[in-house]
């Protein structure tokens, strides 16, 4: 299976500014997302951006970045799925279409060594359609309500220990997705047909928006 893995990294970022460029224990952002990648076998590794600086960066890193985005495509309400779109097309032209997409957010840098190798084999191995990353997170949620309603038994509070796979709850990383490109081809979605869940370890769930996230990053980042 040809797998393209897309990083999309605008120049443009409201919470956090040039966070794809911030320094980040000891790299710019960006580039520990594309290492990884870089380091996973199978991978036609490309950078998504509208910004020569950061496609600099990225070509230094060793990633692929053979055209830049057009504007239309890094507003600040441009969904991600036109922008996969558009590196498929791109792609395709250039090398032939790929099989699956692997999407990376570089602004969800904290992943371990074997974490892309698996889930691509485990998108093999399963047959799924399309695979999100998540972590595990405690089943105490609430939903604003009149009243409030909670996503477990509260006259059977559960013990972590007790939970089953029909009730543990995950989170959606935002990290990585695999995809067959007939799905975003028919359906404009990273995810859809047949989804599977890609469990990654609690530190993998970092995601950076603010000053205090980049903190965290960095420090796990480093100490690995």
């Amino acid at each position: 299976m040809s797998t393209l893995c897309v990083i999309p990294a605008r120049g443009g970022s409201k919470g956090v500014p040039r966070k794809n460029l911030l320094d980040v224990g000891g790299k710019p952002l960006i580039v520990w997302t594309i290492e990884q990648a870089l380091a996973t076998p199978g991978l036609d590794v490309v950078v998504s951006t509208d910004d020569e600086e950061i496609a600099d960066v990225a070509r230094g890193a060793g990633a692929r970045v053979p055209w830049l985005r057009p504007a239309e495509l890094a507003q600040d309400t441009t969904p991600t799925e036109p922008v996969v779109r558009h590196a498929i097309d791109q792609v395709s032209a250039e090398r032939g279409r790929p099989d699956a997409v692997m999407l990376l957010q570089a602004t969800s840098p904290v992943r371990h060594g074997d974490t892309l190798g698996r889930a691509l084999a485990e998108f093999a191995d399963t047959g799924v359609d399309s695979m999100v990353g998540v972590v595990e997170q405690p089943p105490f949620i609430w939903q604003a309500g009149d009243p409030p309603t909670a996503a477990y038994d509260v006259a059977a509070r559960p013990r972590r220990q007790d939970l089953t796979d029909q009730t543990r709850r995950y989170r959606e990383t935002g990290s990585l997705y695999v995809t067959r490109t007939e799905i975003y081809e028919r359906h404009d979605n990273r995810l859809g047909g047949r989804i599977g869940l890609f469990v990654m370890a609690e530190d993998e769930g970092i995601d950076i928006d603010t000053e205090l996230d980049v903190a965290l990053a960095a420090r796990l980042l480093t100490a690995r």
